[in-house]
């Protein structure tokens, strides 16, 4: 069994003051319904990670076809809501992601399930640089050592991929399926949403549809 895991606790703070990204409106929908609507085409289960009970409430209401969680420990930013979702998955392969990348690319990520065999985790690097979310891991190991870095007082989410055993696949490895790597774009600030809108009438010509 294959599950998806979207963090949707961060607050998007470059966006602009109270701006929520999981809530943000692109093309008439809030970016997490994108992402639901996306990831549940290439697993089997969805699971949201929200940042308290609360907040799972409210984005239970915008996609109830998914999985709810929260975040059991306060502080520790994206290790401790991946733990939460991770916790709250049930396939052995996890796909984890933001809820900020309105081009996931499905081939990218059916790719990147298939690079896992014999690996703890599968990771791309671009330009010198991991992508923590957007991999793959196995659940029950990066639980594990994402509770070593938690007991640590590390909320880095690089750190628990040094307790496992990594497949670092270089970007470049996958452009063959995503030609401009747009499944890696995720929005930040005003200028990558006013980036991400001019892109969109083109996005089943790139193949994100």
């Amino acid at each position: 069994m294959r599950s998806a895991v979207i963090l949707a606790g961060g607050s998007g703070s470059r966006m602009g003051a109270g701006v929520e990204k999981a809530l943000l409106e692109f093309e008439g929908r809030p970016l997490l319904c994108w992402t639901v609507e996306k990831l549940v085409r290439v697993a089997d289960e969805v699971v949201v990670a929200a940042r308290d009970e609360g907040h799972s409430q409210l984005l239970r209401g915008l996609v109830p076809e998914a999985a709810h969680t929260w975040d059991s420990v306060v502080g520790f930013g994206p290790v401790a809501g991946l733990v939460a979702g991770l916790r709250g998955a049930r396939g052995g392969l996890v796909f984890a992601t933001g809820c900020d990348l309105p081009f996931l690319n499905l081939d990218v990520i059916r790719r990147l399930f298939e690079l896992s065999e014999g690996y703890e985790a599968v990771v791309p690097v671009k330009k010198g640089f991991v992508e923590p979310l957007h991999s793959v891991y196995d659940r029950k190991r990066m639980i594990q050592a994402c509770e070593v870095a938690l007991a640590r007082g590390d909320p880095r989410i690089r750190t628990p991929l040094q307790e496992l055993r990594t497949n670092f696949v270089e970007v470049e490895e996958l452009r063959a399926l995503d030609p401009e790597l747009l499944t890696f774009f995720n929005l930040n600030t005003p200028e990558d949403l006013a980036r991400a809108r001019r892109l969109w009438p083109k996005k089943a010509v790139l193949g994100h549809d």
